[in-house]
């Protein structure tokens, strides 16, 4: 019996692993950081036997309560995820799963592959509607690419997407592989109109550092990037000054940040409702928004999400925030669960890649009933 995290985005320290019964395991933190809840580990052993894994240390992980009613996600060939039977006793974590190969993999949530990120843009940017973009590199030298899809024009809208901030929540980098895949159909309707009306910026992952080195919140130097955008720096954020860089030369329209909440096992938007330039123009944007993805999918909701921020009390760090107020633009954070949508629960998969996907193409349907209204 093995277990092995060293490979893109692997995290976990063995504890100890004599008896397929009782195999005790600890999640990494963030380098230079506090933060800790992403796990991503293979175990060879011998298949049909039942095993007991046990996370432990787990009160002061990032997110307590995001243990509560979870499931991890196991595959075999790293292309299916599906959830096995998991509990939380208040400090460790259990899975327990007898697999059925002599090779398995568990995760948080379903890993989005660096290799996987190139092929996106690799493959996007040959499809004649779209180029790629070099920003600039990261702290580990990797490169802030930049998905540009549309024809830049007078009058044309900007629209722009940041997905993975928090490398750890891969539903972003998913949700994003749908709708681009979508925009670049070009026997779409809603494509082909919000092309005619708008280019799209598009940042796959914000974080390839933290993705890579198997981190949940932070990029390699332990800075949470979602608390950086009053003051990024090349030296401790060079992700959010680049992508800052290039939207003082575009101008934004429209924002999406997206990520993923480990708690709530909804779908959900938060707005800038605490912005001091927030404006009753702004919040029919916002209300056009999500009555269109309503009206779309099942799979989103207005019901459970975030407290929303007294007037003139945003954190103005946070992406979403900086950006609406900068630009005076609909700016929203969009939010997935790690667990499941307990709106439409799949016990087999739970919130899974095709639903990410699927809702990253729904998102357009949305974003074109705002662009429309653009002038």
């Amino acid at each position: 019996m093995r277990i092995s995290s060293n490979f893109d985005s692997g995290n976990i320290d063995v504890i100890k692993a004599d008896a397929a019964d009782d195999i005790q395991l600890r999640i990494r933190k963030d380098n230079q950081s506090d933060f800790y809840q992403w796990f991503h580990f293979r175990l060879d052993t011998m298949p049909f036997v039942a095993h007991t894994l046990t996370i432990g240390d787990l009160k002061t992980s990032a997110y307590p309560d995001g243990w509560a009613d979870y499931q991890a996600v196991a595959s075999y060939d790293r292309d299916t995820w599906f959830r096995v039977d998991t509990s939380f006793d208040g400090s460790s974590l259990t899975i327990e799963h007898t697999p059925e190969h002599g090779q398995v993999y568990y995760a948080y949530f379903a890993p989005y592959s660096y290799e996987r990120h190139l092929d996106l843009l690799a493959s996007a940017q040959v499809e004649g509607l779209s180029h790629l973009e070099h920003l600039g590199e990261t702290l580990d030298g990797r490169d802030m690419s930049l998905l540009v899809i549309g024809q830049p024009e007078a009058g044309k809208k900007a629209i722009w997407i940041t997905a993975r901030q928090h490398p750890g929540e891969t539903m972003a980098e998913w949700l994003v592989e749908g709708l681009i895949n979508r925009l670049l159909d070009q026997d779409d309707g809603v494509a082909r109109r919000l092309l005619e009306k708008a280019v799209f910026y598009i940042v796959p992952n914000m974080n390839p550092d933290g993705s890579v080195r198997g981190h949940l919140r932070t990029n390699a130097a332990g800075v949470n990037l979602n608390r950086e955008w009053a003051t990024p720096s090349m030296e401790n954020s060079p992700e959010v000054f680049l992508v800052m860089e290039k939207m003082a030369k575009t101008g934004v329209d429209m924002y999406l940040d997206v990520h993923g909440d480990e708690a709530l096992p909804y779908n959900f938007v938060a707005g800038s409702e605490g912005n001091p330039g927030y404006s009753a123009r702004i919040q029919s944007l916002e209300e056009r928004f999500k009555q269109a993805l309503i009206n779309t999918t099942p799979e989103f909701q207005d019901e459970h999400g975030y407290p929303k921020d007294k007037p003139g009390e945003a954190n103005m760090t946070v992406a979403s925030n900086a950006v609406g107020q900068l630009y005076d633009c609909l700016a929203y954070t969009l939010e997935m669960p790690f667990k499941d949508n307990a709106l439409l629960p799949d016990p087999l998969f739970g919130w899974s890649p095709a639903r990410c996907k699927q809702l990253g193409e729904d998102v357009l349907v949305a974003t074109m009933a705002v662009v429309e209204t653009l002038r």
